[in-house]
């Protein structure tokens, strides 16, 4: 019988730009992830990425993990040399994601560097117009990050799709139903954002829900201000942060969310490095525990493996 809990699936993020990402998910298939996310960073390496995503399904095996996006991050807004590769990623990435299993390609919208967000979106309309049309040719939807990556509305080298103003302003300039977010809370708290009414409004527009959190240090704030020299928030974990998990599945389930939450968890400043996959085996039970869901683990997935791992 299928699960119906598993209509949300909890997984984590590979990363695939070194070429090792079928290697890595042979090694965490056995550790309960139901779905995994291979990501390429700004290239692909010139990678045949039909012959990965059949390697990466064959690491599965038989295993009941899907792969529903794949990413590619970087600026396709941008002319510099590894721009282009990242635009020619996003386009490889569409064209193969069929090869993977997945029907989401996730990233950044790129943005024109160190410009305000409204003087990048004639650019963004031109490169995701295109694009939005090739995937609807393929059966795909293209989901952009909710990731600042240390932008704002006046300047930044990345992305514009970080704010809710942004977003409302990019699909009213490309309203296609195949355009949409790959939202994560972690970002929302960043700005001081309350996830859980954005998710209400913006629930038909999320695609892919990546799974990481964020501790705001209220103390820090009070004393010293957002923009002082302490940090006023943390990157997390799932299950180390401030977000309620089960009310944003709960949320997420309610507007008829099927998808996946891929864990990233390597921003963690405690769980990182040696404590890695610590944090993550963590937030996978945390994860699975507040969308509901038995935590069984393959006999003997630890033996011989990691020594951080929990046993």
């Amino acid at each position: 019988m299928t699960n119906p809990a598993k209509t949300i699936r909890i997984g984590t993020m590979i990363q695939a730009t070194a070429g090792r990402a079928a290697e890595r998910i042979a090694q965490l298939a056995p550790l309960g992830f139901e779905s995994f996310e291979p990501f390429f960073w700004q290239t692909t390496n010139g990678q045949d990425l039909a012959e990965l995503g059949k390697r990466c399904r064959d690491a599965i095996g038989d295993r009941d993990i899907v792969i529903q996006a794949i990413g590619m991050f970087g600026n396709p807004l941008e002319d510099t040399p590894l721009d282009r590769e990242t635009l020619q990623g996003w386009k490889d990435c569409i064209d193969n994601a069929h090869h993977f299993g997945a029907t989401v390609v996730a990233g950044f919208t790129g943005r024109l560097r160190n410009r305000p967000i409204p003087e990048s979106l004639p650019r963004y309309r031109e490169v995701w117009s295109e694009l939005a049309r090739r995937a609807a040719d393929r059966g795909v939807r293209i989901a952009f990050e909710n990731c600042a990556m240390d932008g704002n509305w006046q300047s930044g080298d990345w992305n514009i799709a970080h704010t809710p103003d942004a977003w409302e302003m990019m699909f009213n300039e490309t309203p296609d139903e195949h355009l949409g977010l790959e939202w994560e809370p972690c970002h929302q708290l960043v700005y001081l954002i309350d996830p859980l009414p954005q998710i209400r409004q913006w629930a038909s527009r999320i695609f892919h829900v990546h799974g990481k959190d964020a501790t705001v240090r209220w103390d820090v704030i009070r004393r010293h201000g957002i923009f002082g020299r302490e940090p006023f928030v943390h990157m997390r974990t799932p299950g180390f942060g401030d977000s309620n998990w089960t009310a944003i599945i709960s949320e997420l389930r309610l507007h008829g969310y099927v998808g996946c939450i891929d864990i990233e968890g390597w921003h963690d400043p405690v769980y990182r490095g040696d404590l890695e996959m610590t944090g993550q085996m963590h937030a996978l039970r945390y994860l699975k525990t507040c969308r509901g869901g038995e935590f069984v683990p393959e006999d003997g997935a630890y033996e011989g493996g990691d020594p951080s791992l929990p046993r």
